[in-house]
């Protein structure tokens, strides 16, 4: 059985929330989803991939050991993002922190290891979601265990959504 633990809203140390910028002319819209003279040294993005969450839908909450997530929010919907902070000798030990970002709000994410996390689509219609995370899924070849730690399938997890 998991133990409830209490958690204070605050803003989580280490997790990066870059604004996203689209840039619009005739023919649509451009954005920079990341450069590396941006990101954090030792962040070094290594695989990426594109999902779609359909409206109402949470993806999550899951953590990972040793993975940072870099997930990038742009539309055509808006998604609330949840995030935790489990990490023991984090400065922000035990702050929870909810954001809404998307198509009204574009963002960068960045969540280190650690730092428990989903996003839920509250928007209208299905939204895409980008992610280049620094570690490759199931390892090279896709032979070693995934790097999460999944908590949506306990009903007594300490990190619910609204």
């Amino acid at each position: 059985m998991m133990v409830l633990t209490p958690f204070r809203t605050g803003t989580i140390a280490g997790v990066i929330w870059k604004p996203l910028k689209k840039y619009h002319d005739d023919r649509g819209w451009l954005c920079e989803l990341f450069r590396n003279d941006e990101l954090p040294a030792g962040f070094d993005p290594i695989m990426a991939y594109l999902s779609v969450t359909e409206v109402g839908v949470a993806r999550g909450p899951h953590e990972h050991v040793d993975q940072s997530d870099c997930f990038c929010f742009l539309g055509p919907s808006n998604f609330k993002v949840y995030l935790w902070d489990r990490r023991a000798h984090s400065p922000t030990h035990q702050v929870r922190q909810t954001e809404i970002v998307g198509v009204d709000r574009p963002m960068l994410l960045i969540v280190p290891p650690g730092v428990v996390h989903a996003y839920k689509n509250v928007g209208s219609e299905p939204g895409l979601v980008f992610n280049c995370p620094d570690r490759l899924y199931k390892g090279p070849g896709r032979k070693e265990p995934v790097d999460e730690i999944r908590h949506e399938d306990h009903t007594d997890s300490p990190y619910q959504l609204d």
